[in-house]
């Protein structure tokens, strides 16, 4: 009795110890910010929203520009989303010292391939642009993120750093062109959707 007494006790300590142990266990530190995590959850909140507002805009309504107005000349939704990711592939492509992929050059509009035309293939594009945008963000350390590049798509855009800055600012700016065009057409930005109204006393 005394044997099996003794036995409950130690089994019962042991059961007590598996069960606390885990939770006094510290949870292991978070590791420290570096240049690529910080850029690369920024380009990621560019993407969630930019990509969101390319998809909810119809079939039908992608080769929409205004004509009520000085509009002469400007993009088209279609074009805005093609020209964003095509800047894109030309930024991330020199971060990444490769060529941008066939179609993408240097030229004033920079609208991208031709042949890719249907909602679909342009949504395709730009996604894919975005993620090369993270590959390339994942190669940028504190030692190259400044060293000038032999061959920048832009002169003043020479280093790696000034890329990505420059590539989620680009991208925001024409998201706001594309946020207009959305709403001309009836269409409320995912990214506005559930939000509290900006400006509540114009109720």
């Amino acid at each position: 009795m005394k044997t099996a007494a003794g036995f409950l006790v130690v089994a019962v300590g042991f059961l007590a110890f598996a069960v606390t142990a885990p939770a006094q266990q510290k949870k292991p530190a978070a590791a420290p910010p570096t240049i690529a995590s910080v850029m690369n959850t920024q380009l990621g909140i560019v993407e969630h929203e930019f990509v969101s507002a390319a998809e909810a805009m119809p079939d039908d309504k992608y080769s929409f520009a205004p004509t009520n107005g000085d509009f002469k000349g400007v993009r088209t939704f279609a074009q805005e989303v093609k020209h964003v990711a095509t800047v894109n592939f030309a930024f991330y492509s020199a971060i990444l010292g490769q060529a941008p992929p066939p179609g993408v050059s240097a030229n004033e509009q920079m609208n991208g391939p031709d042949d890719i035309q249907t909602r679909e293939q342009i949504v395709k594009y730009l996604k894919d642009s975005f993620a090369l945008g993270h590959k390339a963000f994942e190669t940028i350390t504190a030692r190259n993120a400044v060293t000038p590049l032999p061959k920048p798509p832009i002169p003043f855009l020479s280093t790696r750093l000034a890329l990505a800055g420059f590539g989620c600012t680009h991208a925001f700016d024409h998201y706001g062109q594309m946020v207009e065009y959305l709403r001309m057409n009836g269409i409320v930005p995912p990214a506005s959707k559930g939000q509290p109204p900006a400006n509540p006393s114009s109720k």
